[in-house]
């Protein structure tokens, strides 16, 4: 929360300087007993004294003597002296009496922002998370007055009253809005003289990665409901054409079976890269550990692509190292992922006449070997701004042109999750009408013996 203090407040933290004092350390308290014990002995000695003159020379007897001076050394013992008000012995103390280090400790070392409060909603500690939350924020200052938002406000006034939890989610308006959660719950602190006493306890949760991933899962469903109603539409206009007017008609039977077939593909396609793309996320923390030599199957995925590069007169061109390249890997899923980005150099850069696949052997910025993947194509190439966002789910940077080559936008996402998975990186460099290259650098493996 970045709510900053109205004009009229500025000045504030200024005369705080001025008239609060800081928080009291161990070596405050320490001298304020000591001028306290000092005085009282002071006391007490000129007490004695005069006690003394009086029994030897006012002939006092020696009881009444005796009791006057207990009655003294009482006086003089009490460390702090009663007056109006329900806080004497913190305005003797000069601190509330729950400012104790370990319960300073606990607060300040909770990772989420953290505000304990008293009963009358005063800050007794923040943690810096906190301080970092709600700059406004001030000890023993009401934190109604620094907290602004109309929800925090209401539950903090109700949990105060009711000394029941409460839990509140609002949007924080700063730099960067983020969804957090206030939980408000009373608490039985300690206090520095054997007793308890009742606070508020306030965290801050911050829901923003939360509400990010649940709004990207209601894209995704949008996303893919469109993708699979399009072709069921296509399919469904059809088997009515071909039910009806069409029925006798081969020339036009034969036309609409091909498209028919062509969506019905398609189809399949996408639900087969959904299915791909669950099954890669859901196994994204188990790193695969079986050891793939890189150079067949590439050679495997090209030779299966030998029919769509002829298709598209494309010249795969294959530049392998002479020795293994070998990495911990999945088979199935790097298969996956070189059919997808092969695939498309010859789909999209088909104007470029030939695509180059090379391995190279590596070392990345962190000193480790690696082996890299180039795919480059000569074709019209990407615009910068599309770069960015290629990886994303159902993203083109032409529709049109995407669905008419059989794309389902699932492609490079799912050589993305494929390249996370085995702790690889992939790299995406293009220039226009120069073509693109798409790299995937996984780190070496060692060949079994």
């Amino acid at each position: 929360m970045t709510t900053a203090p109205a004009p009229d407040e500025q000045a504030r933290p200024v005369r705080e300087l001025v008239l609060a004092p800081p928080p009291p350390s161990s070596t405050s308290l320490l001298t304020h007993w000591s001028d306290r014990l000092r005085h009282a002995a002071i006391i007490l000695i000129a007490a004695a004294l005069a006690l003394t003159a009086l029994v030897l020379f006012a002939q006092l007897a020696i009881g009444p003597a005796i009791a006057a001076f207990a009655c003294l050394v009482a006086a003089a013992l009490v460390p702090w002296r009663l007056h109006d008000g329900s806080n004497a012995l913190d305005d003797a103390l000069g601190v509330s009496p729950v400012e104790m280090p370990v319960v300073r400790a606990i607060v300040g070392g909770m990772p989420d922002p953290a505000v304990l409060l008293d009963r009358a909603g005063r800050v007794i500690h923040l943690n810096a998370a906190a301080a970092q939350l709600a700059p406004a924020l001030r000890v023993r200052e009401l934190a109604q007055f620094a907290l602004r938002s109309p929800e925090i406000v209401t539950a903090l006034r109700e949990a105060i009253a009711t000394s029941e939890p409460r839990r509140v989610t609002y949007l924080d308006h700063g730099s960067i809005e983020r969804w957090l959660e206030l939980i408000i719950a009373p608490v039985q602190v300690p206090t520095a003289f054997g007793g308890t006493d009742q606070c508020m306890l306030m965290t801050f949760h911050d829901l923003t990665p939360l509400r990010r991933v649940e709004e990207m899962r209601a894209d995704f469903v949008a996303n893919a409901s469109h993708e699979l109603r399009t072709p069921l539409a296509a399919l469904s206009g059809f088997i009515d054409t071909l039910q009806g007017q069409a029925r006798d008609d081969p020339k036009a039977r034969e036309r609409f079976l091909g498209i028919m077939h062509a969506q019905a593909t398609r189809m399949a396609r996408l639900i087969d890269d959904l299915l791909s793309l669950s099954r890669v996320e859901l196994s994204a923390h188990v790193r695969p550990d079986a050891m793939i030599d890189l150079k067949p199957l590439i050679k495997q995925v090209t030779d299966g692509l030998e029919p769509l590069a002829k298709e598209r007169q494309v010249v795969i061109e294959l530049e392998l190292p002479e020795d293994a390249a070998t990495i911990a890997g999945d088979r199935e899923e790097l298969l996956r992922l070189f059919e997808n980005l092969i695939e498309n150099a010859l789909k999209y850069g088909a104007s470029g006449g030939r695509v180059v696949v090379s391995v190279v052997a590596a070392v990345s910025g962190d000193g480790v070997p690696e082996y890299r993947a180039l795919v480059r194509d000569f074709g019209p190439g990407i615009a910068p701004e599309h770069l960015p966002r290629l990886t994303e789910r159902f993203y083109r940077v032409d529709v049109g042109d995407s669905r008419s080559q059989g794309g389902t936008g699932l492609g490079l996402s799912l050589v993305k999750h494929i390249v996370n998975r085995h702790r690889g990186r992939l790299l995406i460099e293009s220039v226009l009408k120069k073509g693109a290259t798409f790299t995937v650098c996984f780190p070496q493996g060692k060949p079994q013996v």
